[in-house]
């Protein structure tokens, strides 16, 4: 089992980079780091930084919002931050976040996502095989040749040579990007993924390797795991629900919320639906009590040393490749760590 750390960067008012902790992940054997973004700070300037104070773990985007940039524009920074990093660090994981972000914020229409994200990755492809830029699809069309254009668009190729692979990975929650990650991408970073994650998503990523031919050996699928070190359950949990309720109730609209779908998916529907008309109804209280603790126990890591060396081994038969850890404390990265053996990567390269 591969571990990544994720960083919650994108939720502060003010942007303070853990690097000391972003080391000690390096040091104990963790695959990647990874940075998002919502409507703050961006996922990519922090990579940059990092990529400066590592010398091996990968630097990951999840996610970036295609909505944010052009497929070219991400592609650009993409090969940068690699070349800068020595090559071969870079994962850029796209997201297509939901319409209040993308029409409200990017003044971008919704149109076709899962159209968007083909076309996307096609073109930042295309970029890093530095082909003369072309593509047919109705969301990206280049040359562009629409209204105000001066018919003088070229088909040019990338100046800059990729310092090593770059990867794409998607996230996916509904079955049509899920299929779209395992036809197109390296990896996907699933939305909702429980212990039933290969029933869930399974057909979906069946239907997408059909298409590609075959399921690459390389291919990742990381989940999401918060480990916490604590004798007291019951206020962990509680302490985590406010968040959650926020999420699950107040992040989307009625027709478009991806964290209540993900609860929905974890085989927590009736939960889910209930916390958004209390969040809708300005009934918060009543929201936050409404998440379930099972929802928030079941594939974290939260409790006593042995509680969670108890519940690791669980985890490990959810058909995942990696999970992408949070922790607010050091401790906790060693526990994992020695949990998943990430330690024998760093002497086997030693």
């Amino acid at each position: 089992m591969k571990l990544a750390l994720g960083l919650d960067l994108y939720r502060g008012a003010t942007l303070e980079m853990p690097v000391a902790r972003v080391q000690l992940a390096e040091s104990l054997g963790f695959h990647s780091v990874w940075t998002a973004e919502a409507y703050g700070s961006d996922a990519l300037s922090p990579l940059a930084y990092l990529a400066a104070v590592t010398s091996r773990i990968k630097l990951g985007t999840g996610v970036v919002q295609i909505a944010a940039r052009t497929p070219a524009a991400t592609a650009m920074h993409a090969l940068t931050i690699d070349a800068m990093a020595g090559g071969g660090r870079v994962i850029i994981g796209l997201g297509v976040s939901g319409p209040q972000i993308v029409e409200g914020w990017y003044g971008q229409p919704w149109g076709n996502p899962n159209q968007r994200l083909r076309e996307y990755v096609s073109i930042m492809h295309k970029v890093f095989d530095r082909e003369p830029l072309t593509n047919d699809g109705p969301e990206f069309p280049l040359p562009y040749a629409g209204p105000g254009a001066v018919g003088q668009g070229k088909p040019l190729r990338s100046i800059l040579h990729p310092a090593g692979r770059v990867e794409i990975w998607l996230a996916a929650g509904g079955p049509l990007n899920t299929a779209l990650s395992a036809e197109i991408a390296d990896g996907m970073l699933p939305m909702g993924w429980g212990a039933d994650g290969p029933a869930v998503y399974g057909p979906s990523l069946d239907k997408g390797f059909a298409r590609r031919g075959e399921r690459p050996a390389d291919f990742e699928i990381f989940g999401g795991v918060t480990i916490e070190i604590t004798d007291d359950v019951r206020g962990a949990l509680d302490a985590k629900k406010p968040l959650t309720a926020m999420y699950v109730g107040g992040m989307g609209s009625a027709t478009h919320n991806y964290h209540r779908e993900a609860m929905a998916r974890r085989g927590f529907p009736e939960a889910a639906e209930r916390i958004h008309e209390l969040w809708l109804a300005g009934r918060r209280d009543e929201a936050v009590a409404a998440v379930p603790d099972e929802y928030l126990d079941d594939g974290n890591l939260i409790g006593s040393l042995q509680r969670i060396r108890d519940r690791w081994e669980p985890l490990t038969r959810m058909g995942l490749t990696g999970l992408t850890v949070r922790a607010e404390d050091d401790v906790a990265l060693e526990v994992i760590a020695d949990l998943a053996g990430t330690r024998d990567t760093i002497e086997e390269l030693s």
